[in-house]
């Protein structure tokens, strides 16, 4: 019986995901197999060596102590796409709502309600600070295009608008799919040059915290319009501030505001909605439960954070699942335990992922614990499984 522990309500969807007869679900344990996490975070609990996996109902996981859980052979799992749809509806509404002074414009029309009894002839007077401009015809850059990003990129592109796409990680074929409605840049600042309106689609990892600087808001156009509801720190949020104050940009809307942005009537704030429909938390939660069985009960793992995705069929015996550092001979050294001990592998797949390797063994046999031990004492071994 494998023990799934969940922080934060997970949607009913996703639990049934669970057979009652392999899976136990509790919110409070000292000996979890698996966490279910929304945005808790978890970097000071400890990690005991029954866990084998925590997976993020969501897209972030700057929440998670993901090295240590590679160190440990912890798979961290997130859910990429499952949420993309709530998220890009609510850009694309603070993006429109940003670029119409709406949010500003409701504000002032509510100080009419003390006045005359018809405040039509106030409003037509007043009705010109307000005024703002239309998307279509302008040009969106959109960086990082991935599950939200290209979602948003069809969607302005369907509104008239000229994309243009920045995301060095994007695949050939990805980008091929994608070329009819984004033009993509290899060099961001090609991108702030262009662009009448930013909106920001990346991670928030140590390679991307600041990504949008100083620098980068120098770089776009004077009066462009920001819009972030990817990660907070995704932007040097002073310097958005500052340029608030000098004129630069216009308008910005975000998710995740900070005390001084919140005084700014340029700026759009709300509190952290992006993925907040209870669509995105069905589908997550699905999508969650159907990676952390399958990982579990048979060891293939999709849409790890830290560890190669690896998924096929399993053989009738054992199937052994090895995660190592991804050295030179490692392979070889695995086989020959293998092969000691007059054992024949059915299936075999070894998958990299910087120096994190993960190999899978498939027998049509029951393979004996002195096996394992003997795999597990390998130099460059992290974890080793073995799956009934």
């Amino acid at each position: 019986m494998y023990i799934i522990q969940t922080y934060n309500k997970v949607a009913e969807e996703g639990l049934r995901g669970f057979d009652k007869e392999k899976y136990t679900i509790v919110e409070d344990t000292t000996r979890p197999d698996a966490i279910l996490v929304h945005s808790t975070p978890l970097h000071n609990i400890p990690l005991g060596p029954e866990l084998k996996a925590i997976c993020r109902i969501g897209a972030g996981t700057n929440t998670i102590p993901v090295e240590k859980c590679t160190q440990q052979g912890i798979v961290v799992f997130n859910t990429p796409g499952g949420n993309a749809n709530a998220v890009k509806e609510l850009t694309l509404a603070a993006m429109i709502l940003c670029m119409r002074n709406v949010l500003a414009a409701n504000t002032w029309v509510r100080t009419l309600k003390d006045g005359e009894s018809d405040p039509g002839k106030a409003v037509e007077a007043g009705k010109e600070v307000y005024r703002g401009p239309e998307l279509m015809g302008k040009t969106v850059g959109i960086i990082g295009v991935g599950a939200i990003g290209s979602r948003m990129a069809r969607a302005c592109h369907d509104l008239g608008m000229k994309v243009i796409g920045y995301d060095p990680y994007l695949g050939h074929a990805r980008v091929s799919e994608l070329k009819h409605y984004v033009q993509f840049v290899q060099d961001v600042n090609d991108l702030y040059a262009a662009s009448d309106i930013v909106s920001v689609h990346i991670p928030l990892n140590d390679a991307n915290r600041g990504f949008v600087s100083r620098q980068a808001i120098a770089a776009m156009k004077d009066g462009v319009y920001l819009i972030n509801y990817a990660r907070g720190p995704v932007l040097d949020n002073e310097a958005v501030c500052d340029a608030i104050d000098s004129g630069k940009i216009r308008g910005f809307a975000t998710d995740f505001p900070t005390a001084r942005e919140l005084g700014y009537p340029q700026a759009l704030c709300t509190p952290h909605l992006g993925a907040g429909t209870p669509e995105a938390d069905e589908n997550c939660s699905v999508m969650a439960a159907r990676q952390i069985c399958e990982y579990l009960e048979n060891g293939n793992i999709t849409h790890s954070v830290n560890f190669p995705d690896v998924s096929f069929a399993r053989a009738e015996g054992d199937r052994v699942a090895i995660m190592h550092y991804n050295r030179v001979g490692m392979l070889g050294r695995i086989t020959e335990v293998v092969a000691a001990a007059g054992l024949n592998i059915e299936n075999l797949v070894n998958k990299a992922r910087g120096e994190i390797a993960y190999t899978i063994l498939d027998f049509n046999e029951e393979v004996s614990s002195a096996v394992i031990e003997a795999l597990t004492a390998l130099d460059s071994v992290i974890r080793v499984r073995q799956i009934k």
